[in-house]
């Protein structure tokens, strides 16, 4: 029994070794099927550019305005979204966008209620404690 177990495990690590490649074989490919112009990437070099063209075999990227390279499908490592291409050429962090967004949400909703509130009594109180009374102003100092 245990030396049936001995030649099950790697057996069993072999298959699962080869299905694994398998799946990112298949990912690859239909991520270079899929590839469009206009569409950012990264290569296995690790540099960004812009697809200008898909070819059979080849990949025309804009590596800088104007210059364009020509690269075989292989060196295309993944095909990134917009905002992501956009965040790392331009040297923001996508994180700071989000923040940029939420930070102008809470300007805009401050404006809304500093609006709101022009028409509303102060809650200041006068030196006496007592709030004034409609129509009278506190007393300065």
């Amino acid at each position: 029994m245990s030396t049936l177990i001995i030649f099950l495990l790697p057996i069993a690590a072999i298959f699962l070794m080869f299905r694994s490649q398998k799946k990112r074989q298949q990912q690859q490919q239909s991520m270079q099927a899929t590839l469009q112009p206009g569409a950012g990437v990264r290569t296995i070099g690790g540099m960004y550019a812009l697809v200008k063209a898909v070819n059979e075999e080849t990949v025309e990227l804009e590596i800088a305005p104007g210059v364009v390279t020509h690269y075989t499908k292989g060196a295309i490592a993944a095909v990134l979204e917009p905002l992501e291409y956009d965040a790392i050429i331009n040297g923001r962090p996508q994180d700071d966008e989000a923040v940029e967004a939420v930070e102008a949400d809470a300007v805009d909703a401050a404006d809304e209620v500093e609006g709101a509130e022009a028409g509303v009594l102060s809650l200041k109180k006068d030196d006496s404690g007592s709030a004034p009374a409609d129509g009278e102003t506190p007393e300065s100092k």
